[in-house]
């Protein structure tokens, strides 16, 4: 540990980022950020000086001669008392952050609001309206929402190694859940579609046993991403001293940016597939096809993030986390609003349209449309 004076108050820097002490006409190459702070014109151990000013960015200044200064820690900062003392620390605190406790507050209500929907979606199991489009695919993608609101909460408080080291994995794994079910829901339509179709060779492949697999397969992907990253770069907790002269940003590193980029470009890529065959499903003769909505959803969803890239790399400090929280909240908002609320709708405003008839009469319709507009 180095203990020397600093001659100068405004730091000099070498081309290398070494300060220049002067001292008997010689300058000496010393560490950019001294660890301890000496008291002028003495060779003592550490201390807080009481004969000196606050003279720079970090240092004292010694009134009878002012050109003497020597620097704090990177862990301390001058105050009027003409000491080092500790700088503050910053991070998205639930106690004294208004931001922090507005977003808390949003994710509980939305993660009522899931739980609501759920449990609307259990009692009216038996009805059409839930029965259509492979229920327990509805039911994977609420509980992987819900899951999604939660996990919200490990980029509030303090960053610590276990929340460091899951909140993006969790993240990504639980949205690619979600989208791999919306993808599941958007091609088992089609092929319900077009297996009507004499001979049609896509008959075999309708089943429940087919959209589990698919869930399965592009969720686990991704978690085999997230391992491997885990292994090799696992994020953890650190402290930022450079981002603020006066205080301490407790952030988490990510350890691999990479794999970070690989984690998201991958739930990109599941819904882009999802938006474009949900686009292709948008007009199939269905009362209660979903495709249109899922096309309105994956549109708000690859939006949001389309949107966080740029904003991410544009904002610093703890502005980058509210800047992921709010895409998080904004994504899965636009699907349980798209895709769920319609259906909330029907079975508790419209329960005379969640009925096996009026399926079969609006299908019946549909065909009918359908088959004009081939002859015309």
């Amino acid at each position: 540990m180095n203990n020397f004076l600093v001659n100068e108050c405004d730091k000099q820097m070498w081309s290398s980022g070494y300060l220049l002490v002067k001292g008997n006409g010689k300058g000496v190459g010393k560490p950019k950020r001294p660890t301890v702070m000496m008291k002028p014109g003495t060779s003592e151990g550490p201390s807080g000086s009481s004969s000196g000013i606050v003279s720079g960015t970090g240092s004292l200044q010694n009134p009878e001669n002012k050109s003497l200064c020597h620097k704090c820690s990177e862990e301390e900062w001058p105050n009027d008392h003409n000491q080092c003392v500790p700088k503050p620390i910053e991070f998205l605190s639930y106690g004294n952050d208004p931001v922090s406790l507005t977003v808390s507050v949003i994710s509980v209500l939305l993660l009522v609001k899931t739980s609501a929907i759920f449990c609307v979606f259990i009692a009216f199991r038996e009805t059409p309206v839930v029965k259509a489009n492979n229920q327990n695919l509805s039911f994977i993608l609420l509980v992987s929402i819900f899951l999604s609101f939660l996990c919200v909460f490990l980029f509030l408080g303090r960053p610590g190694p276990i929340s460091c080291m899951f909140r993006q994995t969790c993240i990504g794994i639980m949205f690619s859940v979600a989208v791999s079910a919306i993808l599941a829901k958007t091609i088992m339509v089609y092929m319900a579609f077009k297996a009507t179709k004499p001979g049609s060779f896509l008959r075999k492949y309708i089943g429940v046993k087919i959209s589990n697999s698919l869930v399965l397969l592009c969720s686990f992907i991704q978690v085999l991403i997230s391992v491997i990253w885990l292994l090799t770069a696992c994020p953890f907790p650190e402290m930022n001293t450079d981002l603020y002269a006066d205080k301490i940003l407790i952030q988490c590193n990510e350890g691999s940016m990479l794999a970070f980029s690989i984690l998201l470009s991958y739930m990109g890529l599941l819904a882009a597939v999802s938006f474009f065959v949900a686009f292709l499903a948008r007009n199939l003769p269905d009362s209660y096809n979903e495709a249109k909505y899922i096309t309105f959803s994956m549109l708000v969803f690859c939006s949001v993030w389309i949107v966080f890239i740029p904003a991410y790399m544009s904002v610093s400090g703890k502005n980058i986390v509210l800047v992921e929280i709010f895409a998080i909240i904004a994504s899965n908002l636009g699907i349980l609003v798209c895709i769920f609320t319609p259906k909330c709708y029907i079975i508790l405003v419209r329960p005379d349209l969640n009925s096996k008839n009026i399926r079969e009469t609006c299908n019946t319709e549909s065909s009918i449309k359908q088959i004009k507009y081939k002859i015309n």
